[in-house]
C-alpha cells in the first residue's frame, strides 16, 4: 500500500479507470484507495490495496493513520485530516479522521482475564 508524507504534491480526485476484474473462480477482491484529506486538498493514492471487504479497510486506515501519526504527528494539521477510502469507481467507501485514530480503542485489551 501507498504510504505518502503530507509533503507530497496535492490535487483533487480523478476518475479512475473502471476495473471491474474477475476469474474462472469468480471475482477478485475490490481495490481500495487510501488517499489524505487535508482541508480541501487530496495527497492520492496511486496504487491502492486489494481487501476482502469494507470492514478490512477500515482496519487497514486505522493502522495506516497511526503510522502517518508516528512519523507526521508534529505537523499541526495531521489531526484535522482524513483518511478517505474510496473504491476503482472513485466512490467514498469510508472516511477516517486522524483525531478518531487516536481517540480509538487498541486491538488488545490492556488486560487479560
Amino acid at each position: 500500500m501507498f504510504t505518502p508524507a503530507l509533503s507530497e504534491t496535492i490535487c483533487e480526485t480523478p476518475p479512475r479507470p473502471q476495473t471491474t476484474l474477475s476469474t474462472p473462480y469468480g471475482p477478485l477482491m475490490p481495490k481500495y484507495y487510501f488517499n489524505t484529506r487535508i482541508g480541501k486538498e487530496l495527497i492520492l493514492d496511486p496504487e491502492g490495496e486489494e481487501l476482502r471487504d469494507p470492514d478490512h479497510a477500515w482496519q487497514v486506515a486505522r493502522t495506516t493513520i497511526r503510522q502517518l501519526l508516528k512519523t507526521e504527528g508534529s505537523q499541526p494539521s495531521v489531526l484535522n485530516a482524513i483518511l478517505e477510502v474510496t473504491d476503482d469507481d472513485g466512490e467514498v467507501v469510508l472516511e477516517f479522521p486522524f483525531a478518531e485514530a487516536i481517540l480509538d480503542s487498541p486491538d488488545d485489551p490492556a488486560t487479560r482475564h
